[in-house]
């Protein structure tokens, strides 16, 4: 994978002897006790850091940890170097500084193969996301923020790894394009290629399995796949499930209903319809539902949904009509579980299918903390063929949103 979509990957780059920055995406999940719960995203850096390192970089690595929207998680990285060090077998220096005359200093001072972690740039104002919303600068006046103004100077190329934060418009992302050669690393290219695999020419036939709470991330994913036709089935549960039957004139019940409503999801209503009028072969909701009755399942048909009782996973009947699909499928892209799968009562849907999408022959790609940790939790994770470390940044590519990242990356690369 040399090059994508005009995309150059280090594979095209000589960095032996040469200073190279690395923007990784290791904002990891912190405890109450203020430490990593889960490294997976440091785990998925470490093949670009050690291919760096081993092709005698002289590498300086900046990430993100936290933000504003996410103060408790808003600390410094030297855990996350300790993480780095102990799966990489070698050391990585790390300094409680960025883009100051200590790091510049520390950064100067590399040698062949050397790694140092810079610590947090969202202590920058110029990296959170208020900053962002508000501010609003074109890439090219990113040239001139500090961030790059310290440290471009430094180096001789710049390599961005961070799929991740693909959709954020920073000048850690962005920025240094501008100034600096700029190449893709490993992961940002495994993320483009098993994202095209779904989207330009996918195996037949095609499915998409969406569900979760988040509906307008799903909403925006089933215009574009409708429309282009990359799917050639939609299999929905969860509220985006539910939209879906208000639409085509079910009564999902006073509890269900008034529950949407408290979301704000009334509004998805009519594009479902008009979904549901000029795709309707495509489009699958549950054929049944399990509700909760006195805290236990209860399986019901759509005909029969109690006024007073929460639809909490798809129902029985749905579930192997779903697996059928599945099993029958090339290409199968999965974002959002079946149900409330943390009450044992309702995690049979999202296990179950699952399992299925585990088994499958077809090539499968899952996407978004719920849906990455409810397969670790009921399946063999490794039989998934690609696992996405993004979230919105997976979200807004499969709605056919332009990602800064990668347009800076392309024109600048």
């Amino acid at each position: 994978m040399a090059v994508i979509n005009g995309i150059r990957s280090i594979d095209e780059g000589q960095f032996s002897s040469k200073r190279v920055l690395l923007r990784v995406d290791i904002n990891s999940p912190i405890g109450s006790d203020g430490l990593i719960v889960n490294d997976n995203r440091i785990q998925k850096s470490i093949p670009t850091i050690r291919d760096l390192s081993e092709a005698g970089a002289k590498l300086a690595i900046i990430a993100h940890q936290g933000d504003t929207t996410d103060y408790r998680s808003l600390i410094s990285l030297k855990e996350h170097a300790g993480r780095l060090a102990e799966a990489l077998g070698k050391p990585v220096d790390f300094i409680e500084d960025v883009a100051g005359p200590a790091a510049v200093e520390r950064i100067e001072a590399l040698g062949d193969g050397d790694i140092l972690l810079l610590d947090n740039i969202r202590y920058f104002t110029e990296e959170v996301s208020t900053f962002e919303d508000v501010v609003k600068q074109e890439p090219a006046e990113m040239a001139n923020c500090y961030l790059v103004r310290r440290l471009a100077p430094v180096f001789d190329f710049y390599v961005n790894d961070a799929f991740a934060a693909a959709h954020r418009n920073s000048p850690s992302m962005v920025g240094f394009q501008q100034v600096l050669p700029s190449f893709a690393g490993r992961l940002l290219m495994q993320e483009l290629a098993a994202l095209q695999a779904i989207t330009d020419n996918p195996a037949r036939p095609c499915i998409y399995i969406l569900g979760g709470a988040r509906a307008g991330d799903a909403f925006g994913m089933i215009e574009q796949v409708l429309n282009d036709g990359s799917a050639d089935k939609l299999l929905l549960t969860g509220l985006v499930g539910q939209i879906f039957m208000i639409a085509d004139g079910i009564d999902i019940g006073e509890s269900s209903y008034g529950f949407i409503k408290y979301k704000g999801f009334e509004q998805y209503v009519a594009p479902a319809k008009s979904f549901l009028d000029n795709h309707r072969e495509k489009i699958s909701y549950a054929s049944d539902v399990a509700v909760k009755v006195d805290g236990k399942r209860t399986n019901v048909s759509l005909d029969s949904i109690p006024n007073d009782a929460d639809i909490c996973d798809v129902g029985d009947q749905t579930i192997l009509d779903y697996c059928e699909t599945i099993a029958a499928a090339q290409t199968i892209f999965v974002n959002g579980p079946a149900g409330v799968y943390e009450d044992i009562e309702f995690e049979k849907g999202t296990k179950t299918l699952w399992n299925a999408v585990a088994d499958a022959d077809g090539f499968s790609v899952i996407g978004g903390g719920d849906s990455v940790t409810s397969f670790d939790k009921y399946t063999d994770i490794s039989k998934v063929d690609y696992v996405s470390t993004a979230g919105g940044a997976l979200i807004r590519y499969l709605s056919g949103i332009e990602l800064p990242l990668l347009k800076a990356i392309a024109k600048t690369s």
